[in-house]
């Protein structure tokens, strides 16, 4: 058996970095409860495209060069994420409001 992490190695989802979530909390306290939920989802999801994100997520986009994009606590924020399937990982890219959002290149950050 092989342990990642202190967790026996599964198909689930492993997300890099879970600080980034922490930091951003501490900036925004209003996303917590929403951004805790979505890692605990993510975390123990077993995707293996986008249609099995879509099933968890209906509101998820897929913006191009494996990049996703979720609705953060009822649009308030958006969370741009990388996801390699067959890896089984997925990389948080960005985080913020929809007007920072806005400004950025989502496809390539």
């Amino acid at each position: 058996m092989l342990y990642l992490c202190g967790r026996e190695e599964q198909n689930t989802m492993r997300i890099i970095a879970h600080r980034t979530i922490v930091k951003y909390e501490d900036r925004h306290a209003d996303a917590k409860t929403a951004l805790d939920s979505w890692y605990q989802v993510v975390r123990s999801a077993e995707w293996g495209n986008f249609q099995d994100i879509k099933n968890t997520y209906g509101s998820v986009d897929y913006v191009g060069n494996q990049r996703y994009v979720f609705n953060i606590k009822g649009n308030d924020y958006r969370l741009v994420v990388k996801i390699l399937f067959v890896q089984k990982i997925v990389y948080i890219r960005f985080i913020g409001t929809h007007k920072e959002y806005d400004k950025i290149n989502y496809s390539t950050i």
